[in-house]
């Protein structure tokens, strides 16, 4: 689809992702240009692979030569080689896919994929269930119920119920360790349809909506902790990450339930994304810096497209999601990628200077973000 141009300093970049100017017949420059989403998803994740890769398949923590591995990121590597897998049908893909999860393994040490940080295994599993769904290779399906095993172990009647932060933190729980909880449990339902997942899922999505989630707009609170006796909910963090996975849990519990309030709750909470000063800058997500923080708008925007293309959400708020969807990925497109090399800047609209660090996480988000646009573009949410 053609829209229209920034500006000429633009064309001076030579890469072959570039916006494609558009020319008369006597060579001028048109004011339009085609984005091309596939192709620069393409160079990205090239990018990724070729500056990230660590040992046994799985990715160091920057591409400036910190090699340390980290167990969240990874899990969200394999997200975004499911990504392109399931845009390009690539036989790479699932190799590479494979070498990770097994890496994830070898490299947690003592061969185990456990660990302290229940998210980060919320993580993985929720990712092993995207490559089993796209491959139908059962070691991720038995990843994954492994790791379900486990979690489920940190839910406790501290603060009424939800999932621990961590296994060691009995009196932390968060957003975090909840939200991603109900999308994998109920992905576990999708596929085996045991009663029992569906019940968790809608007993931690309960406890979540009365304990982190602001009534009147969707908000989702950080965590709720108890110090010396005092039990505090911590309101002043509000992080895309936890909108998302909370929006992608109301989706999928509507989905199995057909009971309108999930979806209205995941409809509330898209609706405060596009307005509250926590979670935008001039109508782009905020920077949320590197580390950590790299990679939660990335989530978020995994299940914002979820949201838009919902079926049966009104054409109003369709229209309203994709259109911030698509100034996000526009502005990234045309600002935040450094050309040619494909690194992410962390501030969408500022790509990162020359031999500057990018973490991997930080990369991770521009990935997401490009992949989200060339599926929305495809299915013509663009238009």
């Amino acid at each position: 689809m053609l829209l229209s141009v920034i500006g000429l300093g633009l064309l001076t970049v030579s890469c072959d992702d570039d916006p494609i100017p558009l020319r008369d017949p006597n060579g001028n420059v048109g004011t339009e240009f085609k984005y091309t989403w596939s192709q620069t998803a393409d160079s990205l994740q090239t990018s990724t692979y070729n500056n990230y890769l660590g040992s046994n398949g799985t990715f160091i923590e920057n591409n400036t030569g910190k090699s340390t591995f980290n167990y969240w990121p990874n899990a969200h590597v394999l997200d975004v080689l499911v990504d392109g897998f399931l845009r390009t049908g690539n036989e790479n893909y699932k190799t590479r896919m494979k070498a990770l999860v097994q890496g994830i393994k070898v490299k947690n040490g003592n061969n185990t994929y456990n660990n302290v940080f229940n998210d980060d295994m919320l993580w993985l599993a929720n990712s092993c269930l995207r490559a089993y769904d796209a491959t139908k290779d059962q070691e991720y399906k038995d990843v994954a119920d492994y790791l379900w095993g486990r979690i489920k172990l940190s839910w406790s009647d501290v603060f009424g119920g939800g999932i621990t932060w961590k296994q060691d933190t009995p009196r932390q729980k968060n957003a975090v360790s909840n939200g991603p909880a109900v999308i994998l449990a109920m992905r576990l339902y999708e596929i085996d349809k045991k009663a029992d997942d569906l019940d968790w899922a809608k007993k931690i999505y309960a406890w979540q909506k009365s304990n982190l989630v602001d009534p009147v707009s969707g908000a989702v609170w950080d965590n709720i902790s108890e110090t010396n006796g005092v039990i505090t909910t911590n309101k002043d963090w509000v992080f895309t990450y936890n909108m998302g996975t909370w929006i992608g849990a109301g989706l999928r519990l509507y989905k199995a339930t057909n009971e309108q309030t999930y979806l209205d709750d995941a409809v509330k909470s898209g609706r405060t994304v596009l307005t509250s000063p926590k979670l935008l800058s001039e109508g782009l997500l905020r920077d949320e810096g590197q580390g950590d923080g790299g990679l939660f708008k990335g989530i978020l925007i995994r299940y914002f497209v979820e949201l838009t293309e919902h079926p049966t959400i009104n054409s109003t708020d369709k229209e309203k999601f994709a259109a911030f969807l698509k100034f996000n990925a526009q502005t990234f497109y045309k600002k935040g990628i450094l050309r040619p090399a494909m690194f992410s800047g962390s501030n969408w609209k500022v790509a990162p200077a020359a031999g500057a660090n990018t973490d991997l996480t930080t990369q991770l988000s521009g990935v997401m973000l490009i992949e989200a646009a060339a599926k929305l573009d495809k299915d013509g949410y663009f238009k």
